[in-house]
């Protein structure tokens, strides 16, 4: 069975201002990683252009509705001081959420064993009806929630590995105990959430907060007695990854010192369990990343884990 990676020309559009980390050289970074030799067996597609209407599958009408008409036809709309739409923003998020759904699909149908979703802006910390941390929607929560209402997915495990708290993906899940939503992440840090009490309304809330210099061995440690144990017990149908590589030691929002053989330890670790629970089903969707050296080495070592090398 194959990978699928899916991207779209658009996310190159969300345009920013001169020195915001989140540029479009982050994807001209994963695209030049994936074009190595050892990537060739991919399956690769664009990511078709979501309806607004999928987007509620996480955010309600109202929260959308303002966005749409925030949207500028020039220039910039600032929403806070680091989360911001250009005239291209719209279409490029719209893309994403496609992209998103359409591994769900592909994943779901059996036409690959796994995919990874390539798009930015990132969405984990776009709560129920507040963008924020450079995020509009929060495509790895749609993703999710597709799951459950396309294909009657029981239970779905969302996982993050981003350096920041996905403060959006607690706040969408919190009172769902048929979503299990578990977080490694450096503390404190942006947003400030994440702490180990925070565990939602059924407990299916798993924060795993780590130290600022803490190294892949700490990263490990945790991912093996915190994470992976909860994840077994709540034998999941589906694994989405809320993959952001900013943990990465490179990368210069953070200082948490992980190597790109790190994420791809913790992605064989949980192809493992979604072989013994979920048919091996596996979706994969962009987060984080700012170093385009450490965004491009910890892709290649993920993609790689996905392919099964």
């Amino acid at each position: 069975m194959s990978t699928l990676y899916v991207t779209h020309p658009s996310a190159l559009d969300h345009a920013v201002p001169a020195g915001h980390p989140e540029r479009p050289a982050r994807m001209q970074a994963v695209e030049r990683a994936l074009e190595q030799e050892r990537f060739a067996a991919l399956v690769r597609c664009h990511a078709p252009k979501a309806e607004t209407s999928v987007v509620e599958l996480a955010h309600p009408a109202s929260y959308i509705e303002s966005l749409v008409a925030a949207s500028p036809e020039e220039g910039l709309f600032q929403i806070d001081s680091d989360t911001l739409m250009s005239p291209g923003t719209l279409n490029t998020c719209l893309h994403a959420v496609g992209g998103s759904v359409h591994a769900v699909d592909a994943v779901m149908k059996g036409e690959c064993a796994n995919a990874f979703v390539a798009m930015r802006p990132p969405g984990h910390h776009a709560e129920v009806a507040r963008a924020m941390g450079f995020c509009l929607f929060n495509h790895a929560a749609i993703a999710v929630q597709h799951a459950r209402k396309a294909y009657g997915a029981s239970r779905v495990a969302l996982v993050d590995w981003d350096v920041h708290h996905g403060n959006g993906s607690q706040d969408i899940f919190w009172a769902d105990r048929d979503v299990l939503y578990a977080s490694t992440h450096q503390m404190p840090l942006f947003p400030g959430t994440g702490s180990a009490g925070e565990r939602g309304d059924h407990d299916t809330i798993v924060n795993v907060p780590l130290k600022a210099f803490d190294d892949g061995e700490v990263f490990r440690e945790a991912f093996e007695q915190r994470i992976l144990p909860r994840l077994d017990a709540f034998a999941p149908d589906l694994i989405v990854i809320s993959a952001g590589f900013d943990a990465h030691k490179l990368d210069p929002l953070a200082n948490l010192q992980l190597d790109e053989a790190d994420f791809g330890w913790a992605t064989r670790r949980l192809m493992e369990l979604a072989d013994r629970h979920a048919q091996g089903r596996v979706v994969s969707i962009l987060e984080g990343g700012y170093s385009l050296d450490g965004l491009a080495r910890s892709v290649a070592a993920h993609v790689d884990a996905l392919m099964g090398r």
